[in-house]
């Protein structure tokens, strides 16, 4: 069954955020063999949501966040660590699948099953009668409603850079 304060907290979340700026959703493809020549892999577009921390939030769906990365035209470097290799290919990959060039684009984020919280791969879980929201691996849980309401005041308001 579908907990429906869930569903209500999201639906008020959306009605808040309605002119807030959204962020591009995208999909790795990995790339096809075109006559025996394998082409490069790309970031297709896969939708916007507002991103809310640990959860994106869609017109019609909640997702766990997952990597984030910058469109970036590619350019050969020398990496000091395999991570900053793969980085850089997945920031080439969003600008070849049309990202424009700064912009970020969340991948491999995942659905959230509102009724199903609580399973290992949700930041959501219920605790008693409240949805809570595990902000970080290592963090603790909060209530989702204040949780929703911290994260969207921050995205209609972000604080000043020095």
């Amino acid at each position: 069954m579908i907990d429906g304060s869930v569903d209500e907290m999201l639906a008020a979340a959306r009605a808040r955020l309605d002119d807030a700026p959204r962020e591009r959703l995208g999909e790795l493809q990995e790339g096809r063999r075109l006559l025996g020549i394998p082409r490069a892999a790309r970031i297709a577009s896969r939708g916007t949501a507002w991103h809310l921390g640990v959860l994106l939030l869609t017109d019609d769906g909640l997702l766990a966040t997952g990597d984030i990365v910058r469109s970036r035209a590619e350019v050969r470097r020398g990496f000091a660590a395999e991570s900053q290799r793969r980085r850089a290919e997945l920031s080439a990959a969003a600008a070849r699948g049309g990202v424009p060039e700064g912009e970020t684009v969340h991948i491999e984020w995942h659905p959230i099953d509102v009724a199903r919280l609580g399973t290992r791969s949700s930041p959501l879980a219920v605790r008693g009668a409240e949805t809570l929201v595990r902000w970080s691996a290592a963090g603790g849980y909060m209530p989702l409603a204040r949780y929703l309401d911290e994260r969207i005041d921050l995205l209609r308001h972000p604080p000043e850079r020095a």
